[in-house]
């Protein structure tokens, strides 16, 4: 897949069936772009599990926060990482020893690896790199 372009399809087929999103590298800091993502998405009727091991436990604003993917309780369809690229690798190899694999795993702005990519897309995900839900959400869905 061309990955530096996204027919808007492609995008809207996504955000249309997910249902559950694991938001890792989540901030409990409301001024980071993380925290606004995720309660922008679950705003919108996704079940957000935030993921960050300095938080796991706490419920802030209403989201239980998790310390790791595996700890998250019920399956989840994408997984929208808020870390840096240098910690793909590591991620994907969580994101693949799931018992129930994601679908997508959805990078956000700055975050890019081909060869994550390429390797996510082998295990039969759907990947989409440095793009944000919150900004293509409207875009997408507009009102």
């Amino acid at each position: 897949m061309n990955h530096d372009h996204y027919d808007d399809a492609y995008l809207r087929d996504i955000l249309q069936n997910v249902k559950t999103i694991a938001v890792l590298g989540a901030s409990a800091n409301n001024a980071r772009p993380s925290y606004e993502v995720m309660h922008f998405l679950a705003g919108l009727g996704y079940h957000v599990f935030p993921i960050n091991p300095g938080q796991a436990g706490k419920v802030i604003d209403g989201l239980t926060y998790y310390g790791t993917l595996a700890d998250v309780p019920d399956p989840v369809d994408m997984v929208d990482v808020f870390r840096a690229p240098e910690n793909l690798p590591g991620i994907l190899e969580e994101v693949l020893a799931l018992p129930h694999r994601p679908r997508v795993l959805w990078m956000q702005l700055g975050v890019r690896d081909d060869a994550i990519a390429t390797q996510a897309e082998n295990a039969g995900l759907k990947v989409v790199m440095d793009r944000c839900p919150k900004i293509e959400y409207p875009l997408l869905f507009p009102k």
